[in-house]
């Protein structure tokens, strides 16, 4: 019922019949599905996607499902009902490996784990860039005391290094800029300035070599929050596939806007 209130959602909006469009019907829909999105208060934009995408995700893949089960007998069907996959995963999903390195065997582990969101740490500064937000997340994690690792090959919990990799790059990354922080046990809002290219973003020095092609992105999205973690307002920068064009969306107002409007200290989310 949502994938279907969504799909309306994006045909009125592709029509462009109209100045704005309204998701009410959507969200009126998919509140019934999850609760917690229902009531008029403020929502993290993250939580919100991520509910979108599985919930889409377990739509269409039930869709593509029935399609095989439809056009294939026996055996066949039987395969491709199986499949997990679906238009979110083929645009969304990509793939980690998290290697693991015992300091005492110096055996490595490698641990597959699929994502749709990364969400990047900030650095402790006034201003950095995304680049430096992907050098946080990717750089070597050091496990020791309770965070130590089992060793199979060891047989005990031993000391370890991590270190994540990307071997699969999905056809749209999308980032999550973690803008809250911990402070004498009470959560504040990081206001840090992250400056984002707008294309050539390479991601092939976090990447596997065999997974390289295709690394390189533009932006195409961005969604920015102004306000604290229990107020504020959410507004969106989308670049227009078509005529290339970037628009502002504040609740009504859809606006064109030149590129140099497209960095914003509010970034919250980037899609490229």
């Amino acid at each position: 019922e949502s994938a279907t209130a969504f799909g309306c959602l994006m045909s009125d909006m592709w029509l462009g019949q109209f100045d704005y469009v309204s998701p009410e019907a959507f969200h009126s829909v998919f509140g019934k599905r999850y609760p917690t999105f229902s009531r008029r208060t403020q929502h993290d934009a993250q939580e919100f996607l991520i509910c979108v995408l599985d919930d889409l995700h377990e739509a269409f893949k039930e869709v593509r499902a029935q399609l095989w089960r439809f056009q294939l007998t026996g055996a066949g069907a039987s395969r491709g009902s199986g499949s997990g996959t679906s238009i979110i995963t083929q645009l969304f999903e990509g793939q980690l490996s998290y290697g693991i390195t015992c300091l005492k065997c110096k055996t490595i582990t490698d641990r597959p784990e699929s994502f749709r969101v990364l969400s990047l740490p900030i650095p402790s500064t006034s201003v950095c860039s995304l680049q430096d937000c992907l050098e946080c997340f990717f750089q070597p994690d050091t496990l020791t005391r309770n965070n130590q690792i089992h060793c199979y090959w060891c047989g005990t919990n031993q000391d370890a290094t991590v270190k994540a990799t990307i071997t699969k790059a999905p056809q749209i990354i999308i980032f999550h800029l973690k803008r809250v922080a911990w402070q004498d046990k009470h959560r504040r809002k990081l206001s840090t300035t992250v400056c984002y290219p707008l294309s050539h973003l390479n991601l092939s020095p976090y990447s596997a070599t065999f997974s390289c092609n295709n690394a390189e992105y533009s932006l195409c999205a961005v969604v920015n929050h102004a306000g604290d973690l229990d107020y504020g307002h959410y507004t969106a920068f989308c670049k227009h596939s078509v005529s290339k064009h970037w628009y502002s969306f504040d609740d009504a107002q859809v606006t064109k806007i030149p590129e140099s409007a497209v960095q914003a200290d509010t970034a919250y989310l980037l899609f490229y």
